[in-house]
């Protein structure tokens, strides 16, 4: 089974426990998901299956899109409901164009320091690891886009929010700050990911429906779809099994390029910026 699956993840589970249970589930030996949500999370996690896994980190580049809910007054140690509460402030009688006003600075291209409680790596280390052993690291704030910021809701001391951002973008810190821009802190209390690069909550399966249906229930995206925002290469079968033993060819100069075979199937990823082929990964021929 070769493709990638996309699992609406529920809450209080890991991105790891979903592989697990997809991988038990289908008998798959190979399978790794293409980007983490928080446990509290919900929504769209894509699982790649056997020869999709060596696609994966060409997935992650994708945008990503939540939407969110955002408690006011109340911080906590993780930036989001699962953590210790630190601090409560009174909420102000906010209007909704200071609120408006508040999430203007996080529109477009900016710098965000990645949190605590998160599983990005600093020498080696998981920073979440250091954070459950009580120490602070220092952590260089990365370029982040934010592409769309939208309002979508706003009562008393909850504010919803949907978010269109580049990969590696943190809603939690962005929660943190516009409770800190509107002066009584805030906390993230729900985050749903209705999208990851091209795959979309249309598409996703219910881990409940795919253990009470097994494999029938399975929405398997190829992996020629799944990396169709890039320009198609399409070759012969003599061409085909040159590419699956490593040999290049010449095609039109371009970026990166998925190499299709001649039944549509991708057999590779490569750049091609001089008009000869450079191969990133190359799959397997499938039965």
């Amino acid at each position: 089974m070769d493709g990638v699956l996309v699992i609406d993840k529920p809450a209080g589970l890991t991105s790891f426990d979903v592989v697990k249970r997809v991988r038990t589930r289908l008998g798959q030996k190979k399978a790794g998901h293409t980007g983490t949500l928080d446990p509290m999370a919900t929504g769209v996690l894509p699982i790649c299956l056997g020869e999709a896994t060596k696609i994966a980190g060409f997935i992650t580049e994708g945008d990503k899109a939540y939407d969110a809910v955002l408690r006011l007054g109340v911080e906590t140690d993780t930036l989001d409901a699962m953590g210790k509460e630190l601090k409560r402030s009174p909420v102000p009688a906010l209007s909704r164009e200071q609120v408006e006003l508040a999430l203007a600075p996080f529109r477009g291209a900016f710098l965000q320091q990645p949190p605590m409680y998160s599983a990005v790596k600093i020498a080696g280390k998981r920073l979440y690891e250091h954070a459950r052993a009580g120490e602070e690291v220092e952590r260089a704030a990365r370029p982040v886009v934010v592409h769309a910021l939208t309002l979508t809701g706003f009562s008393g001391d909850e504010v919803s929010i949907s978010v269109r951002s580049s990969k590696g973008f943190f809603v939690r810190v962005l929660a943190q700050e516009i409770g800190r821009a509107l002066g009584c802190g805030a906390h993230l209390c729900s985050l749903r990911r209705t999208q990851s690069g091209p795959f979309s909550l249309a598409q996703a399966t219910t881990l409940e429906a795919l253990e009470q249906g097994g494999a029938p229930a399975v929405k398997l995206i190829s992996c020629a779809d799944a990396l169709a925002e890039l320009p198609a290469v399409p070759v012969d079968a003599a061409q085909a099994a040159r590419v699956r033993h490593g040999v290049s060819l010449d095609v039109a100069p371009a970026a990166r390029v998925r190499v299709l075979g001649p039944g549509g199937e991708l057999i590779a990823v490569a750049d091609a910026p001089l008009g000869r082929l450079k191969y990133l990964r190359v799959l397997a021929a499938t039965a």
